[in-house]
């Protein structure tokens, strides 16, 4: 039985290791379009689809822990606790609820798909409340306040259907292969 127990526990920190490595990578891709985007949501809706809320928020917080010491994992190869009081800073934040709201349905539902779709639609919308909250505090030191409209109109609606072909690639990913995952 120490073997089984052993084998799970090295699979859980393999498997954290490597969402962890796999949202750094997708944020250093970035697909040129009118406003440009990563592949971070994609990455940590998959990472807590395919392994749950525990695995996936612990990847998801590496992530950012190794982003604010300094280490290049953010978009454009940044790095530092700047880059999370910076004006995006609340979107990263954000992506902790939506590892957890996305790795909760999964150990639920079982990586059903319309569930999935469902969580992380609501996680990815979770992230936009707190990105947008932050960017208006952080926008409105350093300028004039603008209203919620011209916010959204920057930090979200370019966003909208990017991070929907996001969630339905990952969504149909995790629940494709969640089974093949269990089994290992």
């Amino acid at each position: 039985m120490a073997n089984k127990s052993t084998s799970k526990k090295t699979l859980a920190i393999v498997y954290t290791g490597i969402s962890a490595a796999l949202i750094a990578v997708c944020s250093w891709i970035t697909i040129p379009m009118t406003v440009p985007f990563t592949l971070q949501t994609l990455a940590i809706c998959l990472a807590a689809g395919l392994f749950g809320a525990k695995i996936g928020t612990s990847a998801t917080l590496i992530y950012i822990l190794l982003g604010a010491i300094g280490v290049p994992v953010f978009s454009g190869f940044k790095g530092g606790a700047g880059v999370l009081l910076g004006s995006t800073g609340g979107y990263i934040i954000g992506f902790v609820f939506t590892a957890l709201i996305v790795g909760l349905a999964s150990d639920k539902f079982k990586g059903k798909l319309l569930p999935m779709i469902i969580s992380m639609v609501v996680g990815v919308l979770v992230c936009y409340v707190f990105g947008t909250a932050w960017f208006a505090v952080v926008y409105a030191k350093t300028n004039e306040p603008e209203s919620l409209a011209t916010i959204l109109g920057w930090c979200v609606i370019p966003f909208i259907i990017p991070d929907a072909v996001k969630i339905v690639v990952a969504a149909l990913l995790s629940s494709r292969l969640k089974g093949v995952i269990n089994k290992a």
